[in-house]
């Protein structure tokens, strides 16, 4: 076969329904079987599409016949992008977006509600993305700054696509989308990651939930397989969310972070927003080892990054090793924090660049503490000050108090935001 045939190049996609083209489970998997054999698809490429099947029962011959896949197609398949969903949305390629590794700086974007009904202020939630991904800050959607505990299935995937549509219209198609899908029982996240995937998601990020902390905070075998499994069904890269104020105590140690990272290749990295400095030292370690990706069999593609929860220790992770962080104070002050990180990652090859990272860190780790305290609801009131959007979250969290509003404004967070935004076409020196 030439490359760029068609599989099927007489199937017209045009002229015939959606029903026609519905298979049971078997007929699809006894095609897509075939498929793999004579295309040598790789292990974890088989492993989704048949997870595919199982899961829905039926799927779409369009999912192997009506999309007319070209040896383009199959071949990036076959490198197990992690964007190959999307590409396959309409049946219709689309251009990917970059991975993490080019944006891992990132920021968990609040979900933004209308007053009277707490419906999805979508409008608010789009330009607050791109303003963020504009400063070359990652989005991560429906995290804990997203209340994602608060969001349904649908409302998480309407996110997802309207993040999606903004970047995309913003020319900012290179930005990756993370998605937070942890949920109460691994079948549902795993549910969630196959949603989030469809709907334009190129990473998800899971936390176990805490509801039975009593039971799983001390059952290290329970916590291992959680992610193992998410990990090995989710059609996309899966990142830990390991936040022990979130999940009622649950703290994974490096040990078990590190074997995880070993031994689940569709495991893209972790999240410490238990802000353990030398958690992360003992993590970078190992992964951040060269030959890490080599020695595992995993995707050079999909590193594993270490990811602090907090901006107030970028520069001693960077020189631990560690790859960045995600960072609430991003929503605030997102060329300050990206400064930040670059400084930081210059200082590792050139120490003149340190004492400038070290100053702008002292800053920042004090405007960071303060954005810790607030938490949601004050970072809503700070946004509101600064782009008349943010309002409240959703009940029963409460809003801000006025006077603790305006106290926070006052403090670290307005000549913080003042400096980023008179240095945001240039050099935060």
């Amino acid at each position: 076969m030439s490359r760029g045939a068609s599989l099927n190049p007489s199937c017209d996609r045009s002229s015939v329904s959606r029903s026609e083209f519905l298979l049971e489970a078997a007929a699809v998997k006894a095609l897509i079987a075939t498929l793999l054999s004579y295309l040598q698809l790789s292990t974890r490429t088989r492993g989704f599409t048949m997870f595919l099947v199982e899961f829905r029962g039926v799927v779409t011959a369009t999912c192997v016949i009506a999309l007319e896949f070209d040896l383009q197609i199959l071949a990036e398949l076959l490198q197990v992008t992690p964007r190959f969903v999307r590409g396959f949305r309409h049946g219709q390629r689309q251009q990917y977006s970059s991975p993490p590794t080019e944006a891992r700086h990132l920021c968990p974007i609040p979900t933004f509600f209308l007053a009277e009904t707490e419906d999805l202020d979508l409008q608010s939630f789009q330009s607050h993305v791109v303003r963020v991904a504009k400063a070359g800050v990652g989005p991560l959607l429906a995290g804990s700054m997203g209340e994602g505990i608060h969001l349904t299935h649908v409302e998480r995937i309407a996110l997802i696509r309207a993040a999606r549509k903004a970047l995309d219209d913003a020319d900012l198609r290179h930005v990756p989308i993370i998605a937070g899908t942890g949920t109460g029982s691994t079948r549902e996240t795993v549910e969630l990651c196959l949603e989030a995937a469809q709907a334009g998601a190129d990473y998800v990020i899971v936390i176990a939930s805490g509801y039975f902390s009593g039971v799983l905070a001390g059952h290290k075998e329970a916590l291992k397989a959680f992610w193992m499994d998410v990990s090995a069904k989710s059609p996309i890269p899966v990142i830990i969310y390991n936040y022990p104020g979130a999940s009622a105590g649950i703290d994974l140690d490096s040990d078990l972070i590190t074997e995880l990272a070993t031994n689940c290749p569709n495991l893209a990295g972790v999240k410490l927003t238990c802000g353990n400095v030398g958690k992360l030292t003992r993590i970078c370690a190992t992964v951040s080892d060269p030959s890490f990706s080599a020695s595992h069999g995993r995707d050079p593609t999909i590193p594993f990054l270490v990811l602090g929860g907090f901006v107030d220790f970028i520069v001693p992770s960077a020189f631990a090793n560690g790859h960045g962080a995600i960072t609430g104070l991003a929503n605030i002050a997102p060329h300050a924090t990206m400064r930040l990180f670059e400084l930081a990652e210059a200082a590792k090859d050139d120490l003149s660049f340190l004492p400038k990272a070290q100053r702008l860190q002292a800053i920042i780790a004090r405007a960071d503490f303060t954005i810790a305290k607030a938490s949601i609801a004050g970072t809503k009131a700070l946004l509101e000050k600064l782009y008349g959007y943010g309002g409240s979250p959703r009940r029963p969290l409460p809003p801000i108090d006025v006077d603790a509003a305006a106290q926070l404004w006052s403090t670290h967070i307005h000549r913080l935001w003042c400096h980023s935004n008179e240095k945001s076409a240039g050099s935060l020196d």
